[in-house]
């Protein structure tokens, strides 16, 4: 008697979605719990004034840019610099938001992908807030930089001591750069049109507002590019399978040109 082997189940072509409610409430219990864990790291002025000026040394012994350079070119007009810190002020939780319904829309894969790195990253960020405070370069007098959000508006921030809603002392890492980091190497990974490498002017726009602006310095974005790197290399973006190309084939094959690339994000 010839014994005959069942055709093995193919696997369904596009992932299935998460549950829309289950997400929501994730997201929003992570972000409560990042913004309760930030308001745990104020009311280290000292401290955070301290470490601002041992960072200042450092990129200074480290021959770093003046973040001062950034500022002039910025301040060459006042539309200019609203811009800059409108941008600063509404772009980085949008774009990031806009990414990951897009991604959860399109790419459920990656989604659930794109969502763990940036849980990772943003706890790690929590605890380093909460470890070295750090006061911006807009504070300090000895970097003679300005404030421009409270000087041409608008602003995100209250006076530090009446500001109650967010931690002004959680300068390092940088979470606008490493969120707008992810969201360019997310697009780049999860989408195969030519231009998807447009996606790092996001970072890098990002990377001058916040340095321009004052609100942070430059090792404030290189630690947050590590950070990144490390929650890239320990949490995988998936494989994108197809259909098979030929007749009676029962499992899908991996074309080699939908197989994505984890881009390094160094500082």
């Amino acid at each position: 008697m010839n014994a005959r082997t069942e055709p093995a189940e193919a696997e369904p072509a596009t992932p299935a979605r998460p549950p829309i409610v289950r997400e929501l409430l994730l997201v929003a219990g992570l972000f409560l719990v990042y913004k309760f864990g930030r308001q745990l790291a104020t009311g280290h002025t000292a401290e955070a004034f301290r470490n601002a000026h041992d960072v200042w040394g450092l990129e200074r012994r480290l021959r770093l840019p003046g973040e001062g350079s950034v500022q002039s070119l910025l301040m060459h007009g006042d539309t200019l610099i609203k811009i800059a810190n409108t941008y600063y002020a509404t772009v980085h939780f949008a774009a990031t938001v806009a990414f990951l319904v897009w991604l959860y829309l399109r790419r459920p894969a990656h989604y659930v992908w794109a969502r763990r790195v940036l849980a990772a990253v943003t706890a790690a960020a929590l605890a380093v807030h909460l470890a070295f405070p750090l006061a911006p370069p807009r504070m300090p007098a000895a970097t003679g930089l300005v404030d421009t959000a409270r000087v041409f508006g608008p602003s995100v921030y209250g006076p530090p001591q009446t500001d109650h809603l967010s931690n002004q002392f959680a300068a390092m890492p940088s979470l606008h750069f490493g969120w707008a980091l992810m969201v360019a190497i997310g697009m780049i990974v999860a989408t195969r049109s030519r231009r998807r490498w447009l996606w790092l002017l996001h970072p890098l726009v990002t990377l001058l507002v916040i340095v321009g602006t004052a609100n942070h310095y430059w090792l404030d974005a290189i630690v947050a590019g590590v950070l990144l790197t490390l929650a890239l290399a320990l949490i995988r973006a998936p494989r994108r399978k197809t259909p098979a190309t030929t007749a009676g084939s029962g499992a899908g094959t991996l074309d080699p040109a939908e197989e994505p690339v984890l881009v390094g994000a160094a500082g």
